[in-house]
């Protein structure tokens, strides 16, 4: 990790946002690729995995991104919270606003349960969507962070930034499978299967670009900007993730699921970043 941490400090910012999200679209199509070797997966496992997700997402919101970003925030009292209050409400205001506009599937629901506008859309692409729903604001904080690198704050490390992309591909391979499983057992073809399931994670590195410079060209922006990506992953979490989990018997499996992801992503911050 310190050879990759030390790689990521001599490039860019900008640059080291860029490859960071590939990486974790990368992730993403590593899972979607279990298609190619099974046909399934079973429900409990599914449920468990999205749990775990859930559970790294709402770690990465406080230990990476909150946290941060209230040590950042000049003053005391309510002035030094306000800027993280502010943008971690408009970051769970701007999913909301999406997630009401745009037609989407989550995971274990019928299709007559999609969300957003109406359309004729197959079940493949509105499942997609809702998954790429999940990774804007996983994309955004990645590279935000990397933005306040190159703008110099002290609270915004290279180390920081790596681990949370780490953290978020960790994530990211139950999401691959997650979306492909579901269309391979729908009698989707593999390749297919496969193509829905890497294409929803496309969306990150075209945040993180954008995440990363929108701060170094607007420094001031940074304290809102990591609250903003983190108010935006926990309404993901709490409007999306876990309800998907909730919906058959493992609910247990998957509040387990959860709080393995929570240590693990609490861990590696604490640790590493």
């Amino acid at each position: 990790m310190d050879q990759i941490i030390e790689y990521f400090s001599n490039l860019n910012p900008v640059l080291g946002a860029l490859y960071a999200t590939l990486f974790t679209w990368g992730v993403t199509a590593l899972g979607a690729s279990s298609v190619f070797l099974f046909k399934s997966m079973s429900r409990m496992a599914l449920d468990g995995m999205l749990g775990f997700t859930g559970g790294v997402m709402v770690a990465a919101s406080f230990w990476s991104l909150l946290s941060p970003a209230i040590e950042m925030s000049a003053g005391e009292g309510f002035a030094k919270v306000m800027p993280s209050a502010i943008g971690f409400g408009l970051g769970a205001l701007f999913i909301f606003a999406i997630d009401k506009v745009l037609p989407h599937l989550h995971i274990n629901f019928k299709e007559e349960d999609a969300e957003g506008i109406k359309t004729p859309w197959r079940r493949t692409t509105l499942l997609t969507l809702a998954i790429t729903l999940h990774n804007i604001p996983e994309g955004l904080a990645v590279g935000v962070l990397f933005g306040g690198v190159a703008a110099g704050i002290p609270e915004a490390s290279v180390a920081g930034a790596v681990v949370l992309a780490f953290g978020i591909g960790l994530q990211n391979f139950p999401e691959g499978i997650a979306v492909a499983m579901p269309l391979r057992r729908s009698g989707i073809s593999r390749f297919k299967s496969f193509w829905y399931g890497q294409l929803s994670a496309i969306v990150e590195p075209i945040a993180s670009v954008i995440g990363a410079l929108a701060v170094t060209f607007f420094t001031p922006i940074l304290p809102y900007a990591l609250a903003f990506a983190a108010g935006a992953m926990i309404f993901v979490v709490v409007e999306e993730v876990i309800p998907e989990t909730q919906l058959d018997k493992y609910t247990d499996i998957a509040t387990l699921g959860f709080i393995g992801g929570f240590i693990i992503m609490m861990m590696l911050d604490v640790a590493l970043g």
